[in-house]
């Protein structure tokens, strides 16, 4: 036998040996973080495709990239502590690095302007009421999604009556143009758009513009700005919900919104026009921030509500709504805003910079599950026969009566807002009622108009969950 041909089997054989021992230790590994399980989407991290660069050198030292879907993730120091752990357990690891990244921004956004075609997603900040604080909580979840690590842009919409020029003030307000697009301020690394930016000659004073023009300034600001990569462009939206709204909702493809309001019935009335404003046009609302909600008495140490309490309540209820947030009075934070300074800046450790990190790091969540599938909803459909049928999310279908769900309605003509005391007889409701209409109504109800000419029915998808229990445990 030839000793050089010997030696070189052996060096094959040995070879494979190490190869087989990689791989099985690549599938210990592997196996180990599939226990990782992301709450959002509900699938673990391996089969969501968040494993990258996995190498494992012959010491036991193991390395590799957790790619998440957005580097604004509130959980990504949970997800590295978690794979540390889970494989550290392994008996035959030494070391563990463990890299955070994003994935790259790839723009779902069909746009014919260059000046948002690296823009992965815009969120409307509305209030569609004036004077309930918008401006200052967009500018400010601008910042806190900034401090994540996210490439974030502020828009303000605007031309009336612009806030971000006060609430922001950076030093070097110069705009010019190159390659015929506006460059954005810049402050603290987000970038800036306002029309309070733009030059005015002396004596010009107020904005005083017809509608067309109004939606032309803002066509050529918001689309005609270059700006660059961002995860999230933040649209500060003028109040209302009139023809300027409408105009811009329907100029850009929005990813999501957020709602803005106040305690006070008036502003609830407002609320449900802009949630249905938002929903006619596709945009789903991710949360609601009732500001001003309530203020702490320094002397007692007792929380006040000098607005009213109950709106917010009465948004989760009909609507569904699953991230409803308050934020109270406080003078820190109208202070800082007309100094020209955020306050999730100037006092992060603040408890309003604390509820306005809890809500950006919520949007973000519910922004993700909406992008890659992890939004779950019951089905619902009728059948002459069966009457609805309810598909939950797990696959299985239950049936109910029409009769059930009308009699379950929580609009403000079934149901007394102060008590909860029903206002219907049920004897009234025809026993052959049925649907006329279905449809979604936001992300988390759905909507239906009944033959009896009741047209004010949403059901919250939890609603629809409970009462599909209710109705298994009655039946025999």
């Amino acid at each position: 036998m030839d000793p050089g041909k010997c030696k070189t089997n052996n060096g094959k054989l040995l070879i494979n040996s190490f190869k087989r021992m990689n791989r099985n230790q690549e599938t210990e590994v592997l196996n180990q973080l599939k226990t990782i399980i992301d709450p959002d989407l509900g699938k673990d991290i391996v089969t969501c495709g968040f494993i990258k660069e996995l190498k494992i050198d012959d010491a036991g030292h193991v390395s590799f990239t957790v790619e998440l879907t957005t580097p604004a993730c509130p959980i990504k120091e949970k997800f590295k502590t978690d794979c540390e752990k889970v494989v550290s357990s392994l008996s035959w690891v030494q070391t563990v690095n463990v890299n955070m990244s994003a994935a790259p921004r790839k723009s779902p956004l069909e746009v014919q302007s260059p000046g948002l075609q690296s823009v992965s997603n815009l969120l409307a900040v509305s209030s569609c009421k004036g004077g309930v604080g918008k401006s200052t909580l967009a500018i400010n979840l601008a910042f806190s999604l900034a401090q994540t690590g996210a490439k974030i842009g502020i828009f303000d919409a605007d031309i009336y009556g612009p806030s971000l020029p006060t609430i922001v003030q950076p030093q070097n307000t110069d705009l010019y143009q190159q390659d015929e697009l506006i460059q954005p301020l810049d402050y603290h690394g987000v970038k800036l758009m306002s029309f309070g930016f733009i030059p005015k000659g002396p004596g010009s004073g107020a904005a005083i513009m017809r509608g067309p023009m109004v939606t032309q300034v803002i066509n050529q600001l918001l689309t005609g700005t270059d700006w660059g990569e961002l995860d999230y462009l933040v649209i500060d939206m003028p109040p209302g919900t009139g023809d300027i709204q409408l105009t811009l909702t329907q100029l850009i493809p929005l990813t999501a919104a957020i709602i803005v309001t106040t305690p006070q019935d008036l502003s609830f009335v407002d609320v449900v026009k802009g949630i249905q404003m938002f929903d006619k046009l596709k945009v789903p609302t991710v949360a609601v921030i009732e500001n001003m909600s309530y203020f702490i008495c320094s002397q007692c140490n007792v929380k006040h509500y000098p607005f009213g309490q109950g709106a917010l309540a009465k948004l989760i209820e009909q609507y569904g709504f699953k991230n409803a947030f308050k934020i109270p009075i406080q003078t820190d934070i109208s202070k800082l805003s007309d100094a020209g300074t955020p306050i999730v800046l100037e006092k992060p450790e603040s408890t309003i910079a604390r509820s306005i990190h809890t809500i950006s790091g919520a949007v973000v969540r519910e922004i993700s599950k909406i992008k890659h599938g992890g939004l779950k909803r019951p089905q619902i459909n009728f059948s002459g026969d069966q009457g609805f049928v309810i598909t939950l999310p797990e696959g299985k279908k239950e049936t109910l009566s029409p009769i059930i769900l009308r009699q379950n309605c929580r609009c403000a003509v079934c149901i007394e807002e102060q008590t909860g005391k029903p206002l219907l007889d049920p004897e009234t409701i025809p026993a052959d009622i049925y649907p006329t209409g279905i449809r979604p109504m936001g992300n988390y109800a759905v909507a239906i108009t009944w033959s009896d000419g009741h047209s004010s029915s949403i059901y919250p998808y939890d609603t629809l969950t409970e009462l599909v229990d209710i109705s298994c445990k009655e039946t025999p």
